[in-house]
């Protein structure tokens, strides 16, 4: 199944106009035999990430309380401790280069369907950005978010799942919405985030 999933994917990506097609990648040519630079609609990305970063309850080594939050930025996974070396794992998109960070936070908030507003720096950056947006299923934030202490960050929601496995935001950390939900629906206020 995985190897006829993947030609399939391959061959739409062939077939689509690259301009309608923003995430790239690569994979090896056995007939040429090397790497070749090919790209994928947002849809397909979307259905690799949805299925390499699925949702899944784990062992976990950890010595941290139920109920903790950490967050690996290298291998693109946040978990969720169930305690007795057992996690929730899920996919996350991360900080791209020069917007990562690490530390040890604490969920200040939490809210359904948040609001946007872009602080001053993100509109430097993009002045073309709304400067608010009501919250909804196009809203960046998606479908819940938990704040992280005082900070401008943000465990939250995405309605771009291709973006799931990649460093592409601006520090906060994104999960498909489904799987926001469920870690919303679980972590307290006050619950302890580690990112590393």
């Amino acid at each position: 199944m995985h190897r006829a999933f993947w030609m399939i994917l391959l061959w739409i990506a062939m077939a689509l106009p690259a301009a309608a097609l923003p995430p790239t990648d690569k994979f090896f040519d056995p007939v040429s035999k090397q790497w070749v630079r090919y790209r994928i609609s947002p849809e397909a990305a979307g259905a690799i990430a949805r299925e390499k970063y699925k949702r899944q309850t784990i062992y976990y080594r950890s010595h941290e309380p139920r109920g903790t939050i950490i967050i690996d930025t290298g291998d693109r996974y946040l978990y969720y401790t169930l305690g007795n070396n057992r996690a929730v794992r899920y996919g996350i998109g991360v900080g791209r280069e020069g917007f990562d960070w690490s530390g040890v936070e604490k969920i200040s908030r939490k809210k359904k369907w948040p609001s946007w507003t872009p602080p001053p720096e993100m509109i430097q950056r993009q002045p073309d950005l709304p400067r608010f947006m009501p919250g909804g299923p196009k809203n960046p934030l998606g479908a819940r978010a938990l704040y992280l202490g005082s900070t401008l960050y943000r465990i939250h929601g995405t309605n771009e799942d291709w973006s799931i496995g990649r460093a592409v935001s601006s520090g906060c950390i994104r999960m498909l919405n489904e799987d926001v939900i469920n870690l919303y629906n679980q972590v307290d206020i006050g619950a302890k985030v580690i990112v590393k």
